[in-house]
């Protein structure tokens, strides 16, 4: 089983939202915590099978 590391925060309206944090620029919602991780998983789904264009990575690099 692979991890990824989430950004998640809940807005006043209660909404959650978040961010894959390699992939910064790709924001989704959900009214619950677990309808924003299942967002975030068909967001990676998609990152991953080619799915989106042009997709911005953020990564370390040792020097």
């Amino acid at each position: 089983m692979k991890t990824v590391t989430i950004v998640y925060w809940q807005e006043n309206d209660g909404m959650w939202l978040g961010y894959l944090q390699n992939y910064p620029d790709y924001w989704t919602q959900g009214e619950t915590l677990e309808e924003l991780r299942d967002n975030l998983k068909d967001i990676l789904f998609e990152i991953k099978n080619g799915l989106i264009s042009q997709v911005k990575t953020l990564e370390e690099m040792v020097i």
